[in-house]
């Protein structure tokens, strides 16, 4: 294991760093392949489970019913929170949705960590933690926010696209913080992990595809999901180098490290995706998301 003291805090935090880019890449990147939401996240599960086929060759996990437990409980809350936020991105927008998303995790897994995992006890944590929150809390209200030109026509899908961020996020914690709840390593978990996500992103997906496993490109094995092993390739990058980065890093940096995904997949919806918002709206999001990032970033330093 890497130290201070050995002078790997830099590749620690170099690791970290990884799954900002690798998750934040995914929704542009899906977006731009299409498909149906099956097709993209299927492909994303595929590529993960790959990696954590070679991740088992290599390094064998230490078998137990606590580490099956722990693998369910994050699979499958992966799987939902994921189905559910691409689900979002169609109402909302890659660039309006992932800033909300972000704040929404920070949110859920600080709580998590403050009533669970006995964090921020220092002197002076709850302190620096709360104000983080705020600015979270602030951040998140300037994204979500159309302004007028755009409200008349997301008025109906913003309501709808929220209440899917608003659950998935929700998902996303309990998948965040299964491994720290069950205290399972993070490495042991990630063939396990990926063997819930396929099972369950299948059964997800069937109906949605009518019951095509093969046929038609947007079938569960069409076309559309071998194509969205592209954007599997961040996530499964992303995914190994998150649950490493824990271990590193700690639970509260280095989940607070990921989250600055925000930045890469706002960026990213309105570059690559060409996501139309009004010059006061544009300004909002870019309001909105430094604000997140800023909080999370004192997040980390509750870190103790």
């Amino acid at each position: 294991m890497l130290s201070v003291a050995d002078g790997g805090w830099m590749l620690a935090l170099l690791v970290g760093l990884i799954p900002a880019f690798g998750f934040g890449m995914i929704g542009p990147v899906m977006q731009l392949i299409g498909g149906n939401a099956t097709n993209k996240q299927m492909g994303m599960v595929l590529a993960a489970l790959a990696v954590s086929v070679v991740m088992l060759i290599v390094r064998p996990p230490l078998w137990s019913v606590t580490l099956l437990l722990a693998a369910a409980v994050n699979g499958i809350s992966w799987s939902f929170a994921e189905i559910l936020l691409i689900k979002s991105f169609d109402a909302l927008g890659v660039s309006r949705a992932a800033p909300i998303s972000t704040g929404l995790q920070l949110l859920g897994a600080s709580a998590v960590g403050v009533l669970f995992l006995g964090e921020w006890r220092r002197e002076g944590q709850l302190l620096v933690g709360c104000i983080a929150l705020v600015l979270v809390i602030l951040g998140v209200f300037l994204s979500s926010r159309p302004d007028k030109a755009e409200n008349d026509k997301q008025s109906n899908s913003g309501a709808h696209g929220l209440l899917l961020v608003i659950a998935s996020s929700a998902f996303y914690v309990s998948y965040a913080a299964s491994g720290n709840l069950f205290a399972v390593d993070g490495l042991d978990l990630l063939f396990p992990q990926a063997l819930f996500m396929v099972v369950t992103t299948a059964l997800i997906g069937l109906p949605m595809c009518k019951w095509k496993l093969f046929g038609s490109d947007e079938a569960l094995f069409g076309r559309k999901t071998w194509q969205n092993l592209g954007s599997g390739a961040f996530f499964a990058a992303g995914n190994a180098c998150v649950l490493i980065s824990n271990q590193l890093n700690g639970l509260a940096v280095g989940w607070t490290l990921s989250q600055l995904n925000v930045i890469v997949s706002t960026l990213g919806g309105l570059i690559l995706l060409h996501e139309r918002r009004s010059a006061r709206g544009l300004k909002l999001v870019i309001a909105g998301m430094t604000l997140v990032a800023l909080g999370g970033i004192l997040i980390g330093f509750t870190k103790g």
